[in-house]
Protein backbone atom coordinates (compact mmCIF):
# COMPACT_ATOMS: atom_id res chain seq x y z
CA UNK A 1 0.00 0.00 0.00
CA UNK A 2 1.36 3.64 -1.33
CA UNK A 3 1.11 6.35 1.60
CA UNK A 4 -0.70 9.34 0.03
CA UNK A 5 -2.29 12.03 1.75
CA UNK A 6 -6.52 12.00 0.95
CA UNK A 7 -8.50 15.58 0.36
CA UNK A 8 -10.55 16.84 2.57
CA UNK A 9 -13.68 15.92 1.11
CA UNK A 10 -12.25 11.89 0.51
CA UNK A 11 -13.87 8.64 0.32
CA UNK A 12 -14.43 8.18 4.08
CA UNK A 13 -17.37 11.10 3.64
CA UNK A 14 -19.42 8.79 1.76
CA UNK A 15 -22.66 7.23 3.16
CA UNK A 16 -22.14 8.79 6.42
CA UNK A 17 -25.78 10.83 6.34
CA UNK A 18 -27.62 8.22 8.28
CA UNK A 19 -24.90 7.78 11.26
CA UNK A 20 -25.40 9.04 14.80
CA UNK A 21 -23.24 11.47 16.20
CA UNK A 22 -20.58 10.44 18.35
CA UNK A 23 -21.13 10.18 22.16
CA UNK A 24 -18.57 12.07 24.57
CA UNK A 25 -19.73 10.13 27.07
CA UNK A 26 -16.09 9.23 28.56
CA UNK A 27 -17.92 6.86 31.77
CA UNK A 28 -19.32 4.60 28.87
CA UNK A 29 -16.58 4.80 27.08
CA UNK A 30 -14.73 3.62 30.27
CA UNK A 31 -16.61 0.52 31.04
CA UNK A 32 -16.09 -0.48 27.34
CA UNK A 33 -12.27 -0.32 28.43
CA UNK A 34 -12.71 -2.26 31.46
CA UNK A 35 -13.83 -4.87 29.40
CA UNK A 36 -11.44 -4.83 26.38
CA UNK A 37 -9.08 -7.22 25.99
CA UNK A 38 -7.38 -6.23 23.26
CA UNK A 39 -7.09 -2.65 22.92
CA UNK A 40 -5.40 -1.16 19.47
CA UNK A 41 -4.37 2.60 19.60
CA UNK A 42 -3.83 4.65 16.42
CA UNK A 43 -1.74 7.87 16.53
CA UNK A 44 -0.70 10.78 14.58
CA UNK A 45 0.71 13.74 14.62
CA UNK A 46 -1.36 15.63 16.65
CA UNK A 47 -0.21 13.09 20.05
CA UNK A 48 3.28 14.97 19.58
CA UNK A 49 2.08 18.67 18.80
CA UNK A 50 1.50 18.82 22.34
CA UNK A 51 5.46 17.74 22.81
CA UNK A 52 5.90 21.06 20.55
CA UNK A 53 6.86 18.69 17.37
CA UNK A 54 6.43 20.94 14.37
CA UNK A 55 3.29 18.64 12.29
CA UNK A 56 4.20 20.24 8.99
CA UNK A 57 0.34 19.97 8.60
CA UNK A 58 -1.95 22.51 7.47
CA UNK A 59 -1.51 26.39 7.27
CA UNK A 60 2.37 27.32 8.33
CA UNK A 61 3.41 23.43 7.75
CA UNK A 62 6.54 24.98 5.56
CA UNK A 63 10.25 24.24 5.85
CA UNK A 64 11.95 27.19 4.56
CA UNK A 65 9.98 27.43 1.29
CA UNK A 66 8.96 24.58 0.87
CA UNK A 67 6.18 22.04 2.04
CA UNK A 68 6.95 18.66 4.02
CA UNK A 69 5.40 16.80 0.81
CA UNK A 70 7.74 18.05 -1.53
CA UNK A 71 10.84 17.41 0.42
CA UNK A 72 8.95 13.96 1.90
CA UNK A 73 10.02 12.18 -1.11
CA UNK A 74 12.40 9.70 -3.35
CA UNK A 75 12.13 12.03 -5.76
CA UNK A 76 13.29 15.29 -3.50
CA UNK A 77 16.34 13.36 -2.16
CA UNK A 78 17.20 12.37 -5.87
CA UNK A 79 16.99 15.77 -7.14
CA UNK A 80 18.52 17.48 -3.95
CA UNK A 81 19.71 15.01 -1.26
CA UNK A 82 21.94 17.98 0.82
CA UNK A 83 18.52 19.86 1.01
CA UNK A 84 16.62 16.81 2.53
CA UNK A 85 19.01 16.19 4.69
CA UNK A 86 19.12 19.75 6.18
CA UNK A 87 15.13 19.33 6.48
CA UNK A 88 15.59 15.83 8.44
CA UNK A 89 18.99 17.37 10.38
CA UNK A 90 16.51 20.04 11.50
CA UNK A 91 14.16 17.60 12.77
CA UNK A 92 16.30 15.14 14.40
CA UNK A 93 17.49 18.00 16.07
CA UNK A 94 14.20 19.33 17.02
CA UNK A 95 12.87 16.14 18.64
CA UNK A 96 16.00 15.92 20.75
CA UNK A 97 14.86 18.63 22.93
CA UNK A 98 11.76 17.23 23.43
CA UNK A 99 9.79 14.85 25.64
CA UNK A 100 7.00 12.59 25.56
CA UNK A 101 3.38 14.51 27.00
CA UNK A 102 0.68 13.02 29.37
CA UNK A 103 -1.19 11.39 26.25
CA UNK A 104 2.52 9.35 25.67
CA UNK A 105 2.57 8.83 29.19
CA UNK A 106 -1.04 7.55 30.02
CA UNK A 107 -0.91 5.29 26.40
CA UNK A 108 2.50 3.50 27.88
CA UNK A 109 1.57 3.26 31.64
CA UNK A 110 -1.97 0.97 30.47
CA UNK A 111 -0.05 -1.06 27.93
CA UNK A 112 2.43 -2.02 31.06
CA UNK A 113 -0.95 -2.01 33.35
CA UNK A 114 -2.97 -3.93 31.15
CA UNK A 115 -0.41 -6.53 30.10
CA UNK A 116 -0.18 -7.82 34.09
CA UNK A 117 -3.56 -8.98 33.55
CA UNK A 118 -3.54 -10.41 30.19
CA UNK A 119 -4.51 -8.07 28.14
CA UNK A 120 -3.27 -6.21 25.22
CA UNK A 121 -2.32 -2.62 24.29
CA UNK A 122 -0.77 -2.34 20.54
CA UNK A 123 0.47 1.27 19.46
CA UNK A 124 -0.07 1.66 15.80
CA UNK A 125 1.80 4.88 15.12
CA UNK A 126 2.13 7.31 11.79
CA UNK A 127 4.71 9.46 13.74
CA UNK A 128 8.22 9.16 13.56
CA UNK A 129 9.78 11.01 16.33
CA UNK A 130 9.89 7.70 18.74
CA UNK A 131 8.52 9.72 21.58
CA UNK A 132 6.23 6.97 22.41
CA UNK A 133 8.69 4.75 22.54
CA UNK A 134 10.90 7.06 24.86
CA UNK A 135 7.57 6.99 26.81
CA UNK A 136 7.70 3.43 27.44
CA UNK A 137 5.51 1.88 24.98
CA UNK A 138 7.03 -1.52 23.93
CA UNK A 139 4.05 -3.12 22.09
CA UNK A 140 4.78 -0.55 18.99
CA UNK A 141 4.61 -0.39 15.31
CA UNK A 142 5.56 2.48 13.56
CA UNK A 143 4.16 2.54 10.44
CA UNK A 144 6.05 5.00 8.59
CA UNK A 145 9.79 4.93 10.30
CA UNK A 146 12.12 6.61 12.83
CA UNK A 147 13.65 9.98 12.54
CA UNK A 148 16.17 8.18 14.27
CA UNK A 149 17.05 5.10 11.66
CA UNK A 150 18.71 5.28 8.46
CA UNK A 151 19.30 3.14 5.19
CA UNK A 152 21.91 2.93 3.13
CA UNK A 153 21.18 3.57 -0.32
CA UNK A 154 23.90 1.00 -1.67
CA UNK A 155 23.56 -1.81 0.58
CA UNK A 156 20.40 -1.20 2.12
CA UNK A 157 21.45 -1.52 5.47
CA UNK A 158 18.92 -0.05 8.24
CA UNK A 159 20.11 0.87 11.57
CA UNK A 160 19.41 3.17 14.93
CA UNK A 161 21.62 6.54 14.63
CA UNK A 162 21.09 8.73 17.52
CA UNK A 163 24.25 10.93 16.51
CA UNK A 164 23.91 15.05 16.87
CA UNK A 165 24.97 15.86 14.32
CA UNK A 166 24.26 12.63 12.49
CA UNK A 167 27.58 14.17 10.32
CA UNK A 168 29.91 16.75 10.22
CA UNK A 169 29.38 18.92 7.25
CA UNK A 170 25.32 19.19 8.75
CA UNK A 171 26.67 20.75 12.19
CA UNK A 172 24.63 24.17 12.44
CA UNK A 173 23.26 23.67 9.26
CA UNK A 174 18.65 23.03 8.64
CA UNK A 175 17.59 26.52 10.11
CA UNK A 176 13.59 26.55 8.83
CA UNK A 177 13.97 30.43 8.22
CA UNK A 178 12.58 31.16 5.04
CA UNK A 179 15.39 33.14 4.21
CA UNK A 180 18.31 30.71 4.66
CA UNK A 181 19.80 29.56 1.81
CA UNK A 182 20.73 25.83 0.72
CA UNK A 183 23.73 24.31 2.54
CA UNK A 184 24.78 22.75 -1.14
CA UNK A 185 26.59 20.05 1.05
CA UNK A 186 28.56 17.29 -1.14
CA UNK A 187 27.44 14.01 -1.72
CA UNK A 188 30.43 12.76 -0.04
CA UNK A 189 30.02 15.03 2.82
CA UNK A 190 26.65 13.23 3.60
CA UNK A 191 25.80 10.95 6.31
CA UNK A 192 27.29 7.82 4.56
CA UNK A 193 26.79 3.71 5.70
CA UNK A 194 29.73 2.32 7.79
CA UNK A 195 28.14 -1.46 7.61
CA UNK A 196 30.81 -3.45 6.04
CA UNK A 197 32.79 -0.67 4.56
CA UNK A 198 29.87 0.01 2.27
CA UNK A 199 30.07 4.04 2.43
CA UNK A 200 26.76 4.38 0.18
CA UNK A 201 24.31 7.22 1.19
CA UNK A 202 22.26 7.18 4.25
CA UNK A 203 18.81 8.24 3.63
CA UNK A 204 16.73 8.86 6.53
CA UNK A 205 14.58 5.75 7.33
CA UNK A 206 11.13 6.89 6.98
CA UNK A 207 8.02 6.10 4.51
CA UNK A 208 7.82 8.99 2.30
CA UNK A 209 5.24 10.15 0.21
CA UNK A 210 4.56 8.04 -2.95
CA UNK A 211 6.62 4.87 -1.36
CA UNK A 212 5.03 1.58 -0.05
CA UNK A 213 5.01 0.67 3.77
CA UNK A 214 6.91 -1.96 4.96
CA UNK A 215 4.55 -5.39 4.20
CA UNK A 216 5.47 -6.62 7.54
CA UNK A 217 4.42 -3.72 9.75
CA UNK A 218 1.64 -3.32 7.51
CA UNK A 219 0.81 -7.36 7.95
CA UNK A 220 1.10 -6.63 11.97
CA UNK A 221 -1.16 -3.60 12.13
CA UNK A 222 -3.84 -5.26 10.09
CA UNK A 223 -3.57 -8.32 12.55
CA UNK A 224 -3.87 -6.56 15.39
CA UNK A 225 -6.92 -4.31 14.38
CA UNK A 226 -8.59 -7.65 13.08
CA UNK A 227 -8.56 -9.09 16.40
CA UNK A 228 -8.75 -5.72 18.64
CA UNK A 229 -11.80 -5.52 20.90
CA UNK A 230 -11.75 -1.97 21.23
CA UNK A 231 -9.63 0.97 19.00
CA UNK A 232 -8.66 4.54 20.00
CA UNK A 233 -7.75 7.33 17.11
CA UNK A 234 -5.73 9.46 18.41
CA UNK A 235 -4.30 13.17 17.25
CA UNK A 236 -4.62 11.53 13.72
CA UNK A 237 -6.60 13.75 10.81
CA UNK A 238 -7.58 10.59 9.11
CA UNK A 239 -6.47 11.75 5.99
CA UNK A 240 -3.11 9.54 5.19
CA UNK A 241 -3.88 6.38 3.33
CA UNK A 242 -3.73 3.32 4.34
CA UNK A 243 -3.70 4.35 8.10
CA UNK A 244 -6.61 6.89 7.40
CA UNK A 245 -8.86 3.57 6.66
CA UNK A 246 -8.04 1.50 10.03
CA UNK A 247 -10.02 2.93 12.63
CA UNK A 248 -13.28 3.09 10.18
CA UNK A 249 -13.04 -0.51 8.85
CA UNK A 250 -12.80 -1.73 12.56
CA UNK A 251 -16.03 0.54 13.08
CA UNK A 252 -16.97 -1.73 10.07
CA UNK A 253 -17.29 -4.84 12.05
CA UNK A 254 -19.13 -3.21 15.50
CA UNK A 255 -16.27 -2.42 17.05
CA UNK A 256 -16.24 0.48 19.72
CA UNK A 257 -14.10 3.26 18.26
CA UNK A 258 -13.16 6.45 20.28
CA UNK A 259 -11.58 9.42 18.67
CA UNK A 260 -9.77 11.70 20.69
CA UNK A 261 -8.49 14.95 18.46
CA UNK A 262 -8.60 18.34 18.36
CA UNK A 263 -11.22 18.60 15.76
CA UNK A 264 -13.93 16.65 13.84
CA UNK A 265 -11.73 14.71 10.78
CA UNK A 266 -13.44 12.95 7.82
CA UNK A 267 -13.63 9.85 9.98
CA UNK A 268 -15.81 11.12 13.01
CA UNK A 269 -18.99 9.96 12.34
CA UNK A 270 -18.55 6.37 11.77
CA UNK A 271 -17.20 6.31 15.40
CA UNK A 272 -18.88 5.83 18.92
CA UNK A 273 -17.55 8.07 20.53
CA UNK A 274 -15.36 11.58 20.09
CA UNK A 275 -13.69 13.17 22.47
CA UNK A 276 -13.13 16.94 21.60
CA UNK A 277 -9.63 18.49 23.04
CA UNK A 278 -6.00 18.38 23.54
CA UNK A 279 -5.32 14.43 24.16
CA UNK A 280 -2.60 15.16 27.02
CA UNK A 281 -6.12 16.15 28.12
CA UNK A 282 -8.62 14.33 26.95
CA UNK A 283 -7.31 10.93 27.04
CA UNK A 284 -5.11 9.98 30.31
CA UNK A 285 -8.69 10.16 32.18
CA UNK A 286 -9.72 7.75 29.41
CA UNK A 287 -7.24 5.23 30.33
CA UNK A 288 -6.49 5.44 34.02
CA UNK A 289 -7.13 2.35 36.86
CA UNK A 290 -10.61 1.38 36.62
CA UNK A 291 -12.07 0.50 40.21
CA UNK A 292 -13.24 -3.03 38.15
CA UNK A 293 -9.09 -3.77 37.05
CA UNK A 294 -7.62 -6.30 39.31
CA UNK A 295 -4.61 -4.90 40.74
Amino acid sequence: MIVRQLSGRGFLNSHLTDMARPSSDLAALREIFSEAKNVAIITGAGVSAESGVPTFRGAGGYWRKWQAQKLATPEAFSRNPSRVWEFYHYRREVMLTKNPNPAHLAIAECEERLSKQGRTVTVITQNIDELHRRAGSKNLLELHGSLFKTRCMSCGHEAANYTSPICAALEGKGAPDPDTNDAQIPVQQLPRCEHEDCHGLLRPAVVWFGETLDSDILTRAEKVLDSCDLCLVVGTSSVVYPAAMFAPQVAARGVPVAEFNMENTPATMRFKFHFHGPCGTTLPPALERHETEQT
